[in-house]
């Protein structure tokens, strides 16, 4: 869990740092700006942008009952944000399991990836996919689009 929030902390404590130096100079409004974008590069670099993860297995078990895809995902990814901001209100309807915080659903990524963690891969019909258009996976949504 804590591995997910380094970054973002570690951006917040920068431009902290980078804002209290503005400060000692004078440069209070610089210094409220700096501050302002390390802390929106910090957020959508936190796990608050992504819906609430759930356990591998747990997504597992919904997907086989709702038939909607499961992302497995991990914080600071580039891709996964890629992804998630591509899918916009749809991304709430897809089941998100962190990798960081679930290590059944890090166990699910290996397999699927030759035991690399690559992410996002998304399950869709027990079938893997690495880094799918977001386009794509909206239309896995739809009872018509699964393969």
């Amino acid at each position: 869990m804590m591995r997910a929030w380094i970054l973002p902390v570690l951006l917040v404590l920068c431009g902290s740092v980078v804002a209290t130096e503005l400060i000692r100079r004078g440069s209070t409004g610089e210094a409220a700006a700096i501050l302002l974008v390390f802390v929106l590069i910090a957020g959508v670099n936190s796990p608050l942008i992504f819906p609430r993860s759930i356990g591998a297995l747990e997504a597992q078990r919904r997907s086989a009952e709702d038939g909607r895809p499961v992302v497995f995902w991990r914080s600071g990814c580039t891709y996964c944000l890629r992804l998630r901001i591509r899918l916009g209100r749809s991304a709430r309807q897809l089941h998100w399991v962190d990798i960081w915080r679930d290590p059944d659903g890090a166990a699910v990524v290996r397999a699927a990836n030759d035991g690399n963690e690559t992410v996002p891969t998304v399950i869709v019909a027990g079938r893997s996919h690495v880094n799918p258009d977001p386009e794509w996976v909206r239309k896995q949504l739809s009872p018509s689009g699964a393969e």
